[in-house]
């Protein structure tokens, strides 16, 4: 059976086994019988950069590793955490890195696939945020900094997005619609798939047939979007504890 398969938002971090342990799971029994796996951004909860050679950071790497060894293609979209995986981390892996917004073919149809975070249009304190973090001057210093030093600075940045969340409404993080009309009629297509809003649903438009399916967060449970020759699937993973 012909199946492409679609995450985002684990949010893995070496603080909540229980998230990596359902991944690996998914990797080895699921994955491993697609056509392709698209990540969506925000597999890490923050990554500090392409030289962290952490278990933890190692044993991720290592599953995308065999997984792409099989010859199942992954591709790979930065999000909001993990906007510095780069090169290194796609040698290292196999995967493919994806531009912000790409058109994929899925079994005929075809759709735009991004991360979520520009849809967000309403959050100027965050596009804020994500337009200074990109400047590739300061990622290179960032990068030049030392492990340690890193990690502090993620620990605060974190913390802050905390609090920043804390004090946003929830239609402000939500995707703005007229943003994604915008989107889907730049790149002429009636199907779009992202995350970052943390709110999985299929949204159907009668009226001009379009589709936007959001992908569901890995805070509570695993979520993967199963897409079929005309047939969609948002289902859950549970974890174990």
């Amino acid at each position: 059976m012909q199946k492409t398969l679609f995450i985002s938002d684990l949010h893995l971090t070496p603080t909540r086994p229980d998230i990596t342990d359902c991944f690996m799971r998914f990797m080895q029994n699921e994955a491993i019988e697609c056509d392709a796996l698209y990540v969506l951004g925000d597999l890490f909860d923050f990554w500090i950069g392409d030289d962290d050679d952490s278990p933890f950071a190692r044993q991720i790497k290592q599953a995308f590793k065999h997984l792409t060894d099989q010859g199942i293609p992954c591709y790979f979209t930065c999000g909001n955490r993990d906007f510095l995986v780069g090169k290194r981390f796609a040698k290292q892996t196999g995967i493919t890195l994806l531009p912000d917004e790409h058109v994929v073919d899925l079994y005929g149809r075809r759709a735009v696939v991004l991360h979520g975070d520009t849809l967000c249009t309403q959050d100027e304190r965050y596009l804020e945020f994500r337009a200074k973090v990109h400047q590739p001057w300061l990622q290179r210093l960032f990068k030049c900094l030392p492990m340690f030093v890193r990690r502090k600075l993620v620990a605060r940045i974190q913390s802050d997005i905390r609090q920043d969340k804390q004090q946003k409404s929830m239609d402000i993080m939500d995707v703005t619609p007229s943003e994604v009309v915008n989107v889907m009629h730049r790149h002429q297509v009636d199907l779009m798939i992202h995350g970052h809003t943390h709110r999985p649903n299929i949204h159907q438009n009668t009226d001009s047939s379009q589709t936007r399916i959001v992908l569901g967060d890995w805070f509570e449970q695993g979520s993967v979007l199963i897409v079929k020759h005309n047939d969609f699937q948002l289902e859950q993973r549970e974890f174990f504890h």
